[in-house]
């Protein structure tokens, strides 16, 4: 009985293990965020490390450390990026609430219609930055085009953004909580949707090797990523460089 109850394979045992371990995440992301113009890093780790997590593969602190070293430069090139357009965005729907009428209604529109593509794709870009290699331009697109090719997945994950920022409107205790332990909660969910989606465009065999690339979809139409997109590499390895073209859906459009 004891043996069992101390056994470090107890299902009790993993789940507590696995809760430090989202605890630790929620830590260092904190930390590592502070300087504010590195959240995207940050995130970016998060997300790399959290998928390792659900799977079971390596050590969280060296997959975090890892990811936010290799992505740091293009992560946080991708962050100010996000992070220009929403200043933009926020200042055309105040704008355009100060001018009132046509010409203010048009303002707000047209940052309503472009809010659109820029939080669906802010969903994915950071999982899609952990787990594949791209330029940045293509990291954003694929990013909104993965979210539209997921939609159960990506309203499942606008729920649950929307349930996390609506909790902490409602006390200081629930910003507290965020602070310690919700941002590493969050991010290992987001990620758990992030991987199933990943994994509807790599091949089996070519992954268990960590250089497959993505499957075509059935319809030519929906060839929108790169034929030839290589994985990160995992242990602690080099991404390989990208390689292929635009496929040839994405052309025609």
């Amino acid at each position: 009985m004891l043996e069992r109850i101390f056994d470090i394979d107890n299902p009790v045992w993993r789940a507590v293990d696995k809760i430090g371990k989202i605890f630790l995440l929620n830590l260092v992301w904190v930390i590592c965020s502070l300087p504010i113009f590195t959240m995207g890093a940050a995130t970016t780790a998060l997300m790399y490390s959290s998928m390792k997590l659900q799977q079971n593969e390596g050590y969280w602190y060296k997959n975090f450390f890892h990811s936010f070293a290799q992505n740091f430069k293009q992560a946080t090139g991708i962050f100010l990026i996000y992070l220009l357009a929403g200043i933009l965005l926020v200042a055309d729907f105040i704008l355009g609430g100060q001018q009132g009428g046509t010409f203010g209604m048009v303002l707000q529109c047209g940052a309503g219609i472009i809010a659109v593509p820029y939080l669906l794709s802010l969903l994915y870009v950071f999982g899609v930055q952990a787990k594949f290699v791209n330029p940045v331009k293509a990291t954003i697109r694929y990013a909104f085009f993965v979210s539209l090719h997921n939609l159960k997945g990506t309203i499942q994950m606008v729920l649950l953004m929307a349930l996390f920022i609506w909790v902490n409107t409602l006390t200081q205790l629930a910003n507290y909580l965020t602070i310690i332990y919700g941002f590493g909660l969050i991010g290992y969910c987001m990620a758990a949707y992030q991987r199933k989606a990943f994994e509807k465009y790599i091949k089996p065999e070519e992954d268990a090797d960590v250089s497959g690339d993505f499957e075509k979809p059935e319809k030519e139409s929906d060839e929108y990523f790169l034929e030839q997109n290589r994985l990160a590499m995992d242990g602690g390895r080099e991404k390989d460089q990208l390689e292929g073209k635009i496929g040839k859906g994405n052309e025609e459009d």
